[in-house]
């Protein structure tokens, strides 16, 4: 499907059913719909036109989701900035994209030379005509957090939104009935094709409830009874250190899902027993509209993989060359189908790199147990070679994740006159933990190869992350490197 009918469709089908709403609003079907079409109005006065780019700049709010309709709607396609980027960054990303027009909350902006409008002005009279649609329309351009440069831009079609969504309202057995409680941020693919997309096509409804706070989330849980939502790894482990006197009632929730990171195993279990929900672990990038595999609802759930592949996408595990490899033998992931992005925007030979004969390198690691789930090592930029051995990151933290006190732990190797590399661990605790460094080298000696063994272990009060929330790396290489 085209998503640019969505709302029209939605309105005429149940005009005065819940829509989509956040702390500011809550808005019909039928109050979509107008909304969409007066955005749509105001984006078409200031000459946006099919095959234009529209860059939106805002806080987790119903205006995001509005533009993005109304962008569709002319044919356009939607560039989602991150909220907390510098002046240079946006500048960066908004020229870029190309972008003809920026919607901010205030009508102020970063770029000079675009123009730039705010959400009150999204109420013209006119009410332009749904541009004739294509399932080749580009919808949107995700751009990438830059962790090993400078951000990219990933093309994703109306095509792609339709094949995710699909194999999401599928695979989750998602309906009209379902309430997705919205968390994640909105300029990032996790939180536009999981967290609304989805619900909205198989006819339910989205509450935005905007930055994560560990101290109201339950409360919005109990307040909006939600059918489910989308979290990341961080999120789940604050959740599971709340106090133990909060019980909050998850019983409206029918499952949650953990995406954008590794989950360990143990927190996914404490999770799990502790708050009565079903949690599936999934994976996916932006180059794949969001997500290539989850643990299935029913059946066997394996905690510490990320389940197995989504209907209609092909998931292997290749060698260097790019042969697919059996079952236990560890390569790289690669990803095939109609989630695949186009490609990265103006960037024909990072493409070509990545999109080989019609298969995505995900520059992830990872193998195939005998029921075929998937399971991740590492990054393969993650990985730290020892002297020669190659040591994946997320074994260590899998370990050092089993004691009780931890409450996140990231490895990352450090430079090294004769080994090149040797690999340290950072550990945020929980509150009241009594372990200190030596207990978790301890337990790490207890169950890791000499070879594997952190230096050292540094104890933080908080790991930094970068803005879609997963544990940011590159900032601890720094650290090391620099000591």
């Amino acid at each position: 499907m085209h998503f640019a009918s969505l709302p029209d469709d939605r309105a005429r089908s149940v005009p005065d059913a819940p829509a989509i709403g956040d702390d500011r609003t809550d808005l019909t079907n039928r109050e979509l719909a107008a909304r969409v079409t007066a955005a749509a109005g105001t984006l078409a006065d200031h000459g946006v036109g099919r095959g234009d780019v529209v860059a939106v700049q805002l806080d987790n709010r119903v205006e995001l989701v509005v533009v993005l309709f109304a962008a569709w709607r002319l044919g356009a396609t939607v560039n989602p900035l991150n909220p907390v980027l510098t002046g240079a960054e946006a500048t960066h990303q908004v020229l870029d994209a190309g972008s003809v027009l920026l919607v901010t909350a205030d009508g102020t902006g970063p770029v000079a030379d675009v123009t730039t409008i705010g959400v009150d002005d999204l109420t013209s009279s006119s009410a332009p005509e749904l541009a004739d649609p294509s399932a080749d329309d580009l919808a949107l351009l995700i751009y990438t957090s830059g962790t090993t440069g400078r951000p990219k831009g990933v093309m994703l079609t109306h095509a792609n939104l339709d094949a995710m969504t699909a194999s999401f309202i599928e695979w989750l057995e998602v309906t009209e009935a379902d309430h997705s409680m919205l968390v994640l941020p909105l300029f990032h693919a996790n939180g536009i094709v999981l967290g609304t997309l989805t619900p909205l096509r198989a006819g339910g409804q989205v509450s935005i409830t905007g930055k994560f706070s560990r101290d109201r989330f339950f409360a919005d849980v109990e307040r909006l009874r939600p059918t489910y939502f989308s979290a990341v790894p961080a999120i789940y482990a604050i959740l599971s250190a709340l106090p133990e006197d909060v019980h909050p009632d998850t019983s409206s929730l029918r499952f949650v899902v953990c995406g954008a990171a590794p989950m360990p195993a143990e927190l996914i279990s404490r999770f799990e027993q502790r708050f009565d929900v079903v949690l599936v672990e999934g994976y996916g990038l932006s180059e794949t509209t969001c997500a290539s595999t989850i643990n299935p609802l029913h059946g066997l759930r394996k905690p510490g993989t990320v389940g197995l592949p989504l209907p209609g996408q092909q998931v292997a595990v290749v060698d260097s060359d790019g042969r697919q490899l059996p079952a236990g033998e560890v390569g790289e992931v690669a990803i095939a189908g109609p989630t695949v992005m186009v490609g990265y925007l103006g960037k024909p030979e990072e493409t070509a790199e990545s999109i080989v004969d019609g298969w995505l390198r995900t520059g992830d690691v990872g193998r195939f147990d005998e029921d075929g789930y998937l399971v991740l090592v590492d990054r393969v930029k993650d990985m730290i070679i020892r002297g020669g051995e190659n040591i994946y990151p997320k074994e260590i933290e899998s370990v050092l994740y089993q004691h009780p006190d931890v409450l996140e732990a990231a490895v990352v190797g450090m430079p090294h006159d004769v080994l090149g590399e040797v690999p340290v661990a950072f550990v945020a605790r929980r509150p009241d933990a009594t372990a200190d460094a030596d207990d978790l080298l301890e337990l790490c000696r207890e169950r890791l190869s000499d070879y594997k063994l952190p230096v050292s272990v540094t104890l933080v009060d908080e790991l930094p992350k970068n803005p879609v929330g997963k544990i940011d790396k590159p900032t601890l290489r720094t650290t090391v490197t620099s000591a």
